[in-house]
């Protein structure tokens, strides 16, 4: 049990102060004064993604929020940024995501990205199957382009005066043939671990597409500098942007990227996520701003050890519809417009004006102006997500329907709880951190009262090095009412050391069992 379980807080209004122990003990209160947060709504997720996510969860014994995340960064993969949604004729927004999900180690992360992105992989490598042939042809080719130009150039520099014009001007064009000769590489849908530089080589050859599904959190360090000393997240706010990207190579021209497309699913530790705001300049210029944060709590010691395993049809239909999905779409070169219908506008526009209301400075988004200045376009881009996963053999033939767009706002409510509850943490005292720390020991060994020095024995050195370092810890639990010093004993003759400080707890901490 931790202080976010609703358990702890059943009946707890209608407590009287005989219940809380007795005179002096009054209401504690909350660190995060949000409460719980919401789950991940799968009911929003077209019927055959919401039965893999919630399979996934069920097998993998995981928070459903995980495999719901990760349901939209694959959709996102497979659209590859060949769709776009257009909302009034006002903008437009691609349909890739960034998302981070924050779950602490042993909650069995790669299992569920391994279910998750078997299809993506399995459309990666047909498709480098299917153009295996193209790039054989388009590698002989140039081979072919390089000899004859090299023997172009050996005729003109034994040619005599009358022929060197004549063979000179074969010989460079033969030679600006050769370096024209473009040979495909293999086709990628699924990066890891890159570089700002790779990656930005990476989306130059892949026709502006990557998808970075990682169940770890390299990534935020790449982006915070691991190989240059310096933040490098350019082309992490263009690619989600899709604004236009320069890649300049060594005796090559410089190649654009028009309308880049990165997405983004990784399942980060909850230390990861809370020091991304550290990284120089990322508030600042946005890249915090552009991901949908989910911070589910772990299942870690709730887990159902005969779980029921995951339906081999509900597996089959995610494979066909996904794997289908990538493929056709991956032929692609344009990009394809989808529209709303009035009533779905209508459900937009009224969430817009929501959103904007809240933006003010006395308004519940005002914590997270820049993140929340993103929602409404997050919405359309979810929508977009949900109507190509509902119609995937069409989607683009037809307009998002105002259920679509109801079920995307719904999504962009959790999310919005989720992000305020990261962004108080990145901004969270030192102190609250450690004192949530203590907290949670009380409640789960169901402490009564304790000294400090015992308090000290049985935390971990990594975070309170010194006893000492549990000053700041128990001063706020004792001013929000979780905690009060005992007064000292009589100090007697014999002196020596005086006692350590004794605390007892509040009682709901101890509840009678």
């Amino acid at each position: 049990m931790t202080t976010h379980d609703p358990e702890l807080w059943e009946g707890f209004d209608a407590m009287t102060p005989e219940d809380f122990g007795g005179p002096g003990w009054d209401e504690p209160v909350f660190f995060n004064p949000r409460g719980p947060l919401p789950a991940f709504p799968v009911d929003a997720l077209p019927d055959w993604l919401a039965a893999m996510t919630a399979g996934v969860a069920e097998e993998t014994q995981t928070p459903v929020d995980l495999a719901g995340c990760l349901a939209l960064a694959v959709i996102g993969t497979a659209a590859g940024g060949r769709l776009t949604v257009t909302v009034r004729g006002q903008w437009s927004e691609p349909v890739n995501l960034y998302t981070a999900v924050a779950l602490p180690p042993g909650n069995r992360k790669s299992a569920v990205f391994g279910l998750m992105t078997k299809p993506l992989l399995a459309a990666e490598k047909a498709l480098i199957d299917l153009t295996a042939s193209q790039r054989a042809e388009a590698a002989a080719s140039a081979r072919i382009a390089k000899a004859a130009a090299e023997r172009a150039e050996k005729l003109a520099a034994n040619a005599d005066a009358e022929k060197l014009a004549a063979l000179t001007a074969q010989a460079i064009s033969l030679s600006e043939a050769a370096e024209r000769a473009v040979i495909p590489v293999e086709p990628q849908l699924v990066a890891d671990d890159v570089t700002a530089e790779s990656l930005t080589s990476l989306l130059a050859q892949q026709e502006g597409r990557i998808a970075i599904l990682s169940p770890e959190g390299e990534i935020f360090e790449i982006i915070a500098g691991r190989y240059s000393g310096v933040p490098n997240m350019g082309i992490f706010l263009k690619g989600h942007a899709g604004d236009m990207a320069r890649v300049n190579r060594q005796a090559r021209d410089p190649q654009y990227i028009e309308n880049p497309a990165i997405t983004m699913g990784l399942a980060v530790q909850p230390d990861v996520l809370d020091s991304i705001g550290q990284i120089k300049g990322a508030d600042g210029r946005g890249l915090l701003a552009r991901f949908l944060y989910s911070k589910p709590e772990s299942l870690v010691g709730y887990r159902n050890l005969t779980p029921e395993l995951l339906s081999p049809d509900t597996a089959g239909t995610y494979a066909q519809k996904l794997g289908g999905l990538a493929l056709t779409l991956a032929g692609w070169t344009e990009t394809a417009e989808l529209t709303l219908t009035p009533e779905a506008d209508a459900v937009l526009l009224a969430y817009q004006r929501v959103t904007e209301s809240r933006l003010r400075k006395d308004g519940s988004l005002a914590p997270i102006v820049n993140w929340a200045s993103k929602r409404d376009g997050a919405v359309a881009r979810i929508a977009g997500l949900l109507h190509l996963a509902a119609h995937p053999e069409d989607a683009w033939t037809r307009p998002i329907t105002a259920a679509t767009m109801a079920a995307a706002t719904q999504l962009g409510d959790y999310f919005t709880a989720h992000a305020l509850d990261v962004f108080n943490a990145m901004k969270a005292d030192p102190a609250q951190e450690a004192a949530h720390t203590v907290l949670t020991h009380l409640t789960e060994t169901r402490t009564a009262t304790f000294t400090k020095r015992d308090l000290f024995r049985a935390m971990p050195r990594s975070e309170f090095p010194a006893m000492s370092d549990l000053d700041p810890a128990l001063d706020l639990l004792e001013e929000h009412g979780w905690v009060r010093q005992q007064p000292p004993p009589p100090r007697t003759t014999r002196g020596g050391r005086p006692p350590s400080p004794r605390y007892e707890t509040h009682p709901r901490l101890t509840p009678a069992a």
